[in-house]
This record gives structure tokens, sequence and C-alpha cells, in this order.
């Protein structure tokens, strides 16, 4: 018998318990916005191209790009269409540039705890290590937002075999870095169950623009697919859209251009679908009865 990592069990999607999100709504969406920040010369920062010696000004001016351009005219994006945000924070960028944070924060999108910064892995760190890293953006987080963040997307989605363990430690109640399914599912811990919110790994704008080449048309073409197809699948069960997305990326100009597309075919069902952040996923995941999702005891 293979080697499992023993945090769930198999579960096949038609054969589960049904329910629905809020105001029986069917399809859930998250727009999962990463903001990252860098060590300049040192670390781990992905270059996408070929890889230059350090200091790579090319590579880390690109993605500061990111935290001094991209991330206002998302924001921007957002305001125009009242949607919200879970912005997923390295959180070294509350001592790089603060201000970008809190004008999310402010207008009430669920800041994320994505690691300190994204020229680190956890699965590079030794066990006390980790849970230092997983303790320090927990404080730096609550520090500045009055209350700790309620979920996790590591840098790199790396874990390590101890990472949900440690999460959950530190009271984490829901992480993202499992792409395993189109419905959140409850994980085993050594501290209790922790949730997986769905978070895509394949139509991903990181992946799809940048490690695939894919143009900008045809990723919004695929999200608007991804879209027609999950709405209408929710009529049998409830499902979770994850719009994945880095400032760096979509917040450039002609990449913008086409995602409003996106956004304009979304907002013109926005009476259908559920608009919302995982942590409001998680909060009503947590209210339905024991078992209507699937739990480590399934």
């Amino acid at each position: 018998m293979l080697k499992s990592h023993g945090r769930y069990n198999y579960s096949a999607i038609p054969h589960r318990e049904d329910y629905c999100w809020p105001d029986g709504k069917r399809l859930a969406i998250h727009f999962s916005l990463n903001v990252e920040h860098f060590a300049f010369g040192e670390g781990l920062g992905n270059d996408y191209a070929t890889p230059h010696p350090q200091p790579n000004s090319r590579s880390f001016a690109w993605r500061d790009y990111g935290n001094r351009v991209g991330a206002w005219r998302l924001l921007e994006l957002a305001e125009q269409y009242d949607f919200p945000y879970a912005l997923l924070v390295n959180t070294e960028l509350y001592d790089y540039c603060p201000e970008m944070i809190r004008a999310f924060s402010e207008r009430g999108d669920e800041i994320v705890a994505h690691g300190r910064t994204n020229a680190e892995r956890q699965v590079d760190m030794p066990f006390d290590e980790e849970r230092t890293c997983i303790q320090e953006a927990t404080r730096t987080i609550l520090e500045h937002e009055g209350k700790a963040p309620s979920g996790w997307l590591a840098p790199y989605i790396s874990q390590t075999h101890h990472s949900l363990d440690l999460l959950k430690e530190a009271g984490y109640r829901y992480m993202m870095d499992w792409p395993l399914d189109d419905q959140p599912v409850w994980f085993r811990t050594e501290n209790g169950p922790i949730l997986a919110i769905p978070y895509s790994h394949d139509l991903n704008d990181s992946i799809e623009c940048v490690s695939r080449r894919t143009p900008s048309q045809v990723f919004c073409d695929n999200l608007i697919d991804q879209f027609d197809e999950m709405l209408e699948e929710s009529s049998k069960r409830p499902l979770v859209m994850s719009i994945v997305l880095h400032s760096f990326i979509l917040g450039q100009p002609y990449r913008l251009r086409q995602f409003r597309r996106v956004i304009e075919h979304i907002m013109a069902k926005r009476d259908q679908v559920w608009l919302t952040t995982p942590g409001q996923i998680c909060s009503h995941v947590e209210s339905l009865p024991a078992g209507v999702v699937p739990s480590p005891t399934d």
C-alpha cells in the first residue's frame, strides 16, 4: 500500500450531502489577490525567465510593480464593480508599504496570512523555524489589523509534513494550500480539524499567464468558461470558484483590460452567485451540521 498523508479520506463529489450557501446560492466565488515582497539580492525570487545571478534587479522590480502599481489598479477595479477581495499578504509588506494593505483593509477586504515573505519557503525550514514563521506572520497581522487571520496560504503553496498541525496550533481555521476539490473539505491535524478552501492551482494567473505563457485573452476566456460551467453544475451541488490573482501579473494594464471582461460577465449574473471571501466560506461551513461537509471522520 502506498504511503498516505492521512489528512483526509476519499470522497466522491456526487455522493456527498447537499447544502446551500447563504440566501440559497449554489456557487460561491472568492477573489484571492496575492501581494508579495522579496529580499533584494538574496533568497528566493521567481524570475520565470532565464535565471539571473543576484542581485536580480529585473525580477525584484517586476515583482515590486505589483505593490507600487498593480495592487492599486486592482483595488480600483473592485471598487468600481463592488466586489470583495481576500488579500493574501506577505507580512513583510507591513514594514515596506503599509498604506497599500491599509487601503484594502479599510474597505473591509479579508486579510489572509501568506507567510512573511516569498523570499522563503516552509519546506526549507526545520520544525521550530516553521513554527516561528507562522507565529511571527500571525502576530504581525494581529498587531496591524486588530484581529488574527483565520486563513493561511503558504508562499509557493509549500508545506512540510507538520504545517497543518502548526497552523491549527496557531489558531487557523482554514488554509488554501491543497487544490484537491471544488468544495471545502475538513482535514485532520494533531490539534483538531482545519478546513481546506478551494484555491485554483490550474487556472491561476501565475501558472497560466507566466509559466504557461497563455495569452491574456485566452486566460480570461478560460475564466469565463470556468464560471459558466460551474454555475450550471451548481444546480446539482454547491461549488466554490476561486479567482486567483497576483498584483504584478493581473495588475498589468493589458491583462486588466481583458480581465474586465471576466468581471462584467460575472456581474451580469451577480444575483445568482455569492461573491464572498474564504473566511466567510469557512464561517458558513462551520455553521452547517456535522457530517454535511466531508470530515476527517468520514
